[in-house]
């Protein structure tokens, strides 16, 4: 190994330019070695503020969020909709209570009901999403009891944020590592959509989209999203901007879940629907954006 006399004597022989860049190199190298030090240093407690003021381990909660499925929901003036990219697909797979009988539709991995009046649909680690969604119908069916009315969208937000604040602050917990989305109606307010993280932070939106290739979908988002929109407008938005970010080549009910959160006139009431594999090929086809069969495609 050269010594430090060794290597400041071959700097000095390079010319100006070459020592400059020599320099710079030198500087970025031992500036990222220092930060990912530094880092290390502060990363290993949520309760351990970095000098920058950061808190590590949520940021890697949230990195954790960017690989997940895909979630995104959209607020229209008579509904909500929300689309959620399934990873945990396979022959093999046991989907016998979404497809026909018991159940509510679904498979069990990106969309719930957490209430008659709220839908959540979740993206990161799904064993932190069940423990969120238990938690979240037990404080619905809570307020329920004691206050003989549906929790409000923004309450039952606000509870999960709590207890996923709490997570951050105390030593010997991890956060979790879970985003949702929560489709909502209320008497006063209507429908809502909301979307809270792993720091607790929650925020109301018109439409968004959490996981991966989220800032694609953001950005189809703005340019097609309109105030006025329809829950069947909706639809179609969802299934286009789906359509253009996921990762699966092919758009099909094997990959996708699909919920609707609409309003019974007749009933008075909320009405949550998740979508069975059926009904999902269904739209699909209805869309334009059904998958091709084997033979169509090689005939084509």
């Amino acid at each position: 190994m050269p010594s430090a006399a060794g290597l400041y004597m071959r700097q000095r022989q390079l010319p100006r330019r070459a020592r400059e860049a020599y320099a710079s190199v030198t500087s970025t190298d031992n500036t990222s070695i220092s930060e990912a030090i530094m880092a290390r240093r502060y990363d290993s407690r949520t309760t351990i503020f970095s000098p920058e003021g950061r808190l590590y381990q949520i940021e890697y909660a949230m990195e954790a969020i960017s690989h997940a499925g895909t979630v995104l929901g959209v607020l229209a003036k008579d509904g909500v909709v929300l689309a959620a990219e399934k990873r945990v697909t396979g022959k093999l797979l046991d989907l016998s209570s979404a497809k026909v009988g018991g159940g509510y539709g679904g498979s069990g991995e990106k969309m719930f009901l957490l209430n008659s009046n709220v839908i959540g649909g979740v993206a990161g680690i799904t064993s932190d999403a069940n423990s969120l969604v238990n938690y979240a119908r037990t404080v619905a069916q809570q307020h329920l009891l004691q206050y003989n009315d549906d929790i409000p969208v923004e309450l039952l937000a606000q509870r999960l944020c709590d207890l996923k604040q709490g997570y951050t602050q105390y030593g010997g917990l991890r956060p979790f590592g879970v985003s949702i989305l929560y489709a909502g109606y209320d008497p006063h307010y209507r429908f809502q959509l909301y979307h809270s993280d792993p720091s607790g932070n929650y925020s109301g939106w018109k439409a968004t989209c959490v996981g991966a290739n989220n800032g694609t979908a953001q950005s189809l988002l703005k340019q097609e999203y309109k105030d006025d929109i329809s829950v069947e407008q909706a639809i179609g938005l969802v299934l286009r901007v789906m359509s253009k970010t996921m990762d699966s080549p092919t758009l099909g009910s094997e990959k996708l879940e699909f919920a609707v959160l609409t309003y019974d006139e007749a009933n008075k009431q909320p009405k949550a629907k998740i979508y069975r594999p059926s009904e999902i090929d269904a739209l699909l086809v209805a869309e334009g954006l059904a998958k091709k069969d084997d033979d169509t495609e090689m005939k084509s």
